[in-house]
């Protein structure tokens, strides 16, 4: 059947930006809608924070991606990146905009979105989710989560200056937060439920720097302990044998990892399964339970635990997954057929209008 409606793209991040070139270049019309700003997940990430995985994994589009220095990618590198792409490739990302339900209406779907504009409601003829994993911060569930010193993202580094902060976590952004933090003139306190420092995960031109400050006593150490009280002035923190101490702070990171928002998921009947709530889809063309309904990207994982395995490099090949399958379904060529023959129709209009006794 041909496509008459465009395909929706929910999720303006590196796949979903993927996703959106490949169907432009197969002709298929496209909206891609992101609830946050373009490339969301990334933009939460601490100033000039860089990725682990190399360039190379992380290009998008076939576009190759050069930093100045051929080092790692850093947050606004990659952000610029991603803008560029866009650009490029004449993709418009509908952003702050959220995609809040998706119904079934016969052979199309009905996806209503809502942005400050307000809500609208546009016909699609299949919907890829591309949400990612990353939604929110993991909460702790102890009295002061709540107080305004408490936050689950660090932010710009100046912020702290002189501050006393106390980091709960132990993998790669609670570390590069306490390195960062200790470089810009902040008191650093580490507290961790595990023995040691997980050291098979952490980015390996961190773990020499913080086991060289830990060893020299520059940034404090609480390992086999976990928080279980914030008030505005300290943290307490319970460790293995059941004592407590408090710990002085002025703010409180908890950098304990991020969960998914399956709330679209669930909303519109898409099956969820295992402990990580991963959606069900189909290996060979990334298709959910519901007919129509695509999943791709950081995405499929769920709400991955510690040992991440999924990453955006290893998720680029469900882009050809996807659209191999919608190409597969519809019409491409009545959709490319209709196009060739409206443009014709606007040249002729356009030489009747210049020479109409023709």
């Amino acid at each position: 059947m041909p496509i008459h409606h465009p395909i929706v793209i929910v999720g303006g991040g590196p796949i979903g930006l993927e996703l959106a070139v490949a169907l432009r270049r197969r002709a298929i019309p496209l909206e891609i809608f992101e609830a946050g700003s373009l490339g969301n997940t990334i933009a939460w990430w601490a100033p000039q924070t860089r990725w682990f995985s190399s360039n190379e994994r992380i290009q998008i589009a076939g576009v190759p991606l050069i930093t100045i220095d051929q080092g790692k990618c850093s947050r606004e590198q990659y952000l610029a990146y991603l803008r560029s792409i866009a650009k490029q490739f004449d993709i418009k990302v509908h952003c702050q905009t959220t995609v809040i339900d998706i119904r079934r209406d016969r052979d199309h779907f009905q996806v209503r979105t809502k942005s400050l504009a307000g809500t609208n409601t546009l016909l699609a003829s299949a919907v890829i989710l591309a949400i990612g994993g990353t939604d929110f911060p993991r909460r702790l569930q102890i009295p002061g989560i709540d107080l305004p010193h408490v936050d689950g993202y660090l932010r710009e580094v100046h912020r702290y200056y002189g501050r006393r902060v106390v980091i709960v976590g132990g993998r790669n952004s609670a570390i590069e937060a306490a390195l960062r933090l200790h470089h810009g003139g902040a008191s650093v306190t580490l507290v961790h439920r595990g023995e040691s420092l997980p050291t098979e995960s952490i980015k390996y031109w961190l773990l020499p720097e913080i086991n060289g400050l830990i060893a020299t006593g520059q940034i404090q150490t609480h390992f086999s302990s976990q928080p279980v009280n914030i008030s505005a002035q300290c943290v307490t923190i319970r460790n293995n044998q059941g004592s407590e101490i408090e710990l002085p702070a002025d703010d409180v990171l908890t950098l304990i990892g991020y969960e998914q928002d399956k709330s679209l998921m669930r909303r519109i009947g898409v099956e969820l399964t295992g402990q990580m709530q991963r959606p069900v889809y189909d290996e060979n063309t990334m298709e959910t339970n519901l007919a129509g309904i695509f999943v791709a990207g950081t995405a499929v994982a769920g709400t991955q635990s510690s040992s991440y395995k999924t990453f955006l490099e290893n998720c680029h090949v469900h882009v050809d997954r996807i659209v191999n399958a919608i190409a597969s379904r519809f019409d491409i060529g009545a959709v490319q057929e209709d196009r060739i023959g409206r443009n014709l129709d606007q040249s002729l209009d356009g030489l009747m209008q210049i020479n109409p006794e023709s």
